[in-house]
């Protein structure tokens, strides 16, 4: 996910590696920060890779230097890459869908509604093995012999299908974002797109 992230923030503009740590202990929330001993060796390893490159080197605070890193052509078909994989980190796709969000605007029409389509199955996929994890529960456990356990079990159940409920009607406000957006920019057919009557053909 990390390495998602760093290509994300550099296909805006370049940035300082002090910045890119910020933003991304930022973007994880008050309780997950991001170490400069995880972060610059993965950006050596992505310069290494030809994916950015360092396009400023200046004095930083006592010995060491404040380096500037600008994505390439190859970390952009990397970035793209990444993006539209949806088969990976499974059980932490919540939250990289959550960041691809912000840079969907960077994919074409259809791959951006790809994405929200595969993110609104994900998600219906959760809510239903929920419910059918809470009535198998309820078939094989007795309520009588220890009432408690079995309120707090089908309760902590319900909270984690509410939040996937939550995630679904989410994705499912996106795509209709993204459709009215389609649809007032025009039929990208002729762009090297697929034309917009084909946008609706994952629904």
């Amino acid at each position: 996910m990390y390495e998602l992230m760093l290509l994300s923030l550099l296909m805006r503009f370049p940035t300082h590696g002090y910045i890119l740590t910020k933003i991304i202990s930022d973007t994880l929330g008050p309780w997950t920060r991001v170490s400069n001993g995880t972060l610059y060796p993965l950006l050596s390893r992505l310069e290494h890779a030809g994916l950015i490159s360092v396009v400023e080197e200046e004095q930083g605070h006592g010995d060491r230097r404040a380096r500037t890193f600008a994505i390439t052509d190859e970390g952009r078909k990397r970035f793209h890459q990444l993006m539209l994989n949806t088969s990976d980190n499974q059980a932490d796709y919540t939250r990289i869908f959550q960041h691809k969000v912000s840079y969907l605007y960077l994919l074409a029409p259809k791959e951006r509604l790809h994405l929200i389509n595969h993110y609104i199955n994900y998600c219906q996929t959760q809510v239903l093995y929920y419910h059918a994890e809470m009535e198998d529960f309820r078939h094989e456990c007795d309520p009588k012999a220890e009432p408690t356990f079995f309120e707090n079990v089908l309760n902590a159940m319900h909270h984690r299908m509410t939040l996937s409920q939550a995630e679904l009607e989410w994705a499912q406000e996106i795509r209709a974002r993204e459709i009215q957006r389609i649809e007032q920019e025009g039929s990208p057919a002729g762009k090297g797109e697929t034309a917009k009557g084909d946008l609706y053909a994952d629904y």
